[in-house]
Parts: structure tokens; C-alpha cells; sequence
């Protein structure tokens, strides 16, 4: 069986140095906002070419932290509505919910099924405040024309970098394209703790501060609350992990992109549309998501010849049970794109006889 992600032999590479890391906490005895999670803010904060990162307990908790702190600071309302593509994983749109904040939703660009810029306009109201860019796969989101229809509305502009650790455009790296960046390091992610872990990442000191604060019970000082906050802190020793794997971050990429090439020049079928990419490093290809008219049978053909494939994701937001308001509201093309796709394996530890198996089950079906 070909894995569509073997997570334990991504992580097999760092058990030494994981095991290093660990006695070394473990030893200081320091296991809440220490010296690694300081350490991990610093590095990452770097890497994505911004002045503050803050870490928190996980990618959904960024996302609420970043909408919270606007409001804290004026800059939101609640109530205030928020353009957010519907073509996501939901946890984008919990966030705007969770924040008491109202969900708009726009349908996908059918070629990068990211949000489509040329619908936003027509969605703006006067409650309208904001944009959440999502990068879906590990593909920027079209940053430059939102950015534009932000700074014509006066908008604010924030990314869901969840799945795009190291993705690039002309304009920068993801985290740094938009005034606050929220991220998961869910294990399977490009780069992934071995629990749960987020961050934001932001240039605006400001919203940096406030969210150390919200994450922190609304402290910045022990016993001393400023605001009404929340305990979303990074781990210490999630930090430590990361501390280790944000190295190795490109050159993974890299791999994944080598792989993805392959699947884009090899992958022969014209049952099987492929995923669109232009070459460049705006895709760090956290998933790699093939469309097929017949889903299941595909799924199935797959799994008889050895090739463990996912679903990214079988229920658009809009028609989950949990959002009952919403199943009267028509989104053809992201209801589409949600009974066609299907996640193929793609990994930095994929070796090429794997890859090429892939390719040549893929062309004889």
C-alpha cells in the first residue's frame, strides 16, 4: 500500500534530535512560554519576512485570535461582515462565527479553486470590513487583486496561510502578504508539529501585542487581565519540535514540487484533470487534488491497486449539518468542485518507484 501521507516516516528523519529536544525541556522544567516557543516566534517571524509572530495552541485559534484582536482594538465590529471563499476547509469560516462576526460567502476561480477576485467586488456592503484570503493546497490565493479591492474599500485583508508554509509570490511569502496571517502546524502539514500548534504572524505591532495578550486569559503580566482572553498558548514542546523541522521547511517543499511536476508532465488521462500550476513557487502543494467525474469508482480503482487516496472535502461548509441556515444558499461551482475532488498521494518521503507506480496506475485507469 502506497500511504497517502506516512506521517511516521516524515518523522522518523527528526527522532533524534526530537529526543534531544525533548530531555532539554524536560531538563529546564520551563514548559509554558519559554525559551522555545520564543525561540520558534523569532525563527518563524523570519522566515516569513514579518516583525511578530505569536504562537498559539492551533490554527483555528489563530484564525478567532486575529478577528478578536481587531475587535479589541476597533478595528471590528461585531456584526461586521467578512468576504471568505466557499470553497474551504470550514474551520475558515468557524473563525468568522466564533468571532460573532458574519461569514459572506464567494464561490471559487474554477482553475486555482481559491477565491475568485472577480466576485468580491459585488459582495461588498457597507458591513463589509474585511477579506480572508484562504490558501488552499498550499496555492496562493490571487493576493495582489485582493489586495487592490481591500485598499480601494478600505478593507482589512488577512490570510488562512494554514496549508501554504513557504509558499511565494512576487510580492512575498505567505504570512507576510496581507496585515495579519493566521497558520496551522497540524502534524500533516507542510511543516507539522506532533500535536497541535498554530500562529499568527502580523507587521502591525498592535494586533502582535493584543494577541499575546488574548492567547494569555487577556495577560500580559500574571494576574493581571487587560481584556477578556482565551488559553491558546503554543506548547513549549511543540515548539521545541518545530524549532527542528522549520530548517528542512524549503527543502521539503521542493520535494513535493519536484513530485508534483511529475504527476503535472507524467499523469496522462483524460479522465483525470489535473490541478492547475503555473511552475513558480506559489504552490507548496500540501495536497496535490485530481477531479474526476466519478469519484468513487476512482477511489475504489485506486485502493484495489495499492494507492491510499483522501477527500478534500466531501461537504462544502454551506451544506453542513451544523450550518442550517445556509442549505437554502446555491454555490454550484464550489458543489462541484466538492463531488469531483480527490486528494492522490504526495509527500517529501515519497520515493520515485512510488510516485512513478502512482502515475502509471493513474494513466491505466
Amino acid at each position: 500500500m502506497i500511504k497517502f501521507f506516512d506521517l511516521q516516516k516524515i518523522n522518523s528523519a527528526y527522532q533524534t534530535q526530537f529526543q534531544q529536544k525533548m530531555d532539554l525541556v524536560l531538563e529546564k522544567g520551563w514548559f509554558i512560554l519559554g525559551e522555545e516557543v520564543k525561540a520558534f516566534e523569532s525563527s518563524f517571524a523570519h522566515y516569513c519576512g514579518v516583525k511578530y509572530c505569536a504562537g498559539v495552541g492551533n490554527g483555528l485559534d489563530a484564525l478567532i485570535l486575529i478577528f478578536k484582536a481587531y475587535i479589541q482594538l476597533g478595528r471590528l465590529q461585531k456584526g461586521d461582515e467578512i468576504i471568505v471563499p466557499a470553497n474551504t476547509y470550514i474551520a475558515s469560516i468557524l473563525a468568522i462565527l466564533q468571532a460573532d462576526l458574519v461569514p459572506v460567502l464567494v464561490e471559487p476561480d474554477g482553475q486555482t479553486f481559491n477565491l475568485d477576485a472577480t466576485l468580491v467586488s459585488s459582495k461588498i456592503t457597507a458591513k463589509t470590513k474585511a477579506i480572508l484570503a484562504v490558501h488552499l493546497y498550499g496555492q496562493l490565493a490571487d493576493m495582489s487583486a485582493l489586495a487592490a479591492i481591500a485598499k480601494q474599500n478600505g478593507l482589512w485583508l488577512f490570510e488562512d496561510a494554514a496549508q501554504a508554509h513557504g509558499a511565494q509570490n512576487d510580492k512575498g511569502i505567505a504570512g507576510n502578504l496581507a496585515d495579519a496571517a493566521a497558520f496551522s502546524f497540524y502534524p500533516a502539514k507542510n511543516l507539522g508539529a506532533i500535536g497541535d500548534a498554530g500562529a499568527v504572524t502580523t507587521n502591525d505591532e498592535a494586533v502582535y501585542k493584543m494577541i499575546r495578550a488574548l492567547r494569555n486569559y487577556g495577560s500580559e503580566q500574571k494576574y493581571y487581565n487587560e481584556v477578556i482572553g482565551v488559553n491558546s498558548r503554543l506548547d513549549e514542546l511543540q515548539a521545541a519540535f518545530l524549532n527542528v523541522k522549520l530548517p528542512y521547511l524549503d527543502a521539503e517543499n521542493e520535494q513535493r514540487k519536484r513530485i508534483a511536476k511529475r504527476y503535472l508532465t507524467e499523469i496522462k488521462n483524460n479522465k483525470v484533470e489535473l490541478p492547475y500550476w503555473d511552475f513558480s513557487n506559489n504552490h507548496v502543494f500540501h495536497l496535490f487534488v485530481v477531479r474526476t467525474t466519478d469519484r468513487l469508482h476512482l477511489q475504489n480503482y485506486l485502493k484495489e491497486k495499492g494507492i491510499e487516496t483522501m477527500i478534500h472535502y466531501p461537504v462544502p461548509p454551506h451544506q453542513q449539518k451544523a450550518l442550517p441556515e445556509w442549505h437554502s444558499i446555491s454555490l454550484p461551482i464550489t458543489e462541484k468542485i466538492h463531488q469531483e475532488v480527490l486528494s492522490i498521494p504526495i509527500s517529501p518521503v515519497m520515493t520515485s518507484d512510488e510516485v512513478a507506480t502512482v502515475i502509471q496506475i493513474l494513466n491505466r485507469y
